[in-house]
């Protein structure tokens, strides 16, 4: 089975900023879902320091062809200076399921 969807990781600052970016892909067909996970705490390097941040994790489902177009919305919309933007192929899922990511991006 070819690879279709994606889920894409992108760590938000606060719960306002994880929403507005959730439904302006939900909204613009260019995720079928997104979900937020509130309260994770990241430790990262950063201009050569150690940082460490409460943030929240989205998880947005899509299909891949809609990558460009994810990240482009994120990236003109993010508080972040280099927002996290990781996609991570759906190798194999339920099969209805990933029907209704393609319906959700094909209903626009």
């Amino acid at each position: 089975m070819p690879v279709c969807h994606q889920i894409i990781l992108c760590t938000c600052p606060d719960q306002a900023s994880a929403e507005k970016i959730a439904r302006l892909l939900v909204a613009n067909h260019l995720a079928a879902c997104v979900n937020i996970l509130p309260g994770i705490r990241s430790i990262y390097a950063w201009q050569g320091q150690i940082e460490s941040a409460q943030e929240h994790l989205l998880l947005i489902k899509a299909n891949k062809d809609h990558y460009d177009a994810v990240e482009s919305a994120i990236t003109a919309s993010h508080p972040y200076e280099l927002p996290e933007i990781i996609a991570v192929a759906i190798e194999n899922g339920l099969p209805e399921y990933l029907n209704w990511i393609d319906l959700c991006h094909a209903s626009k």
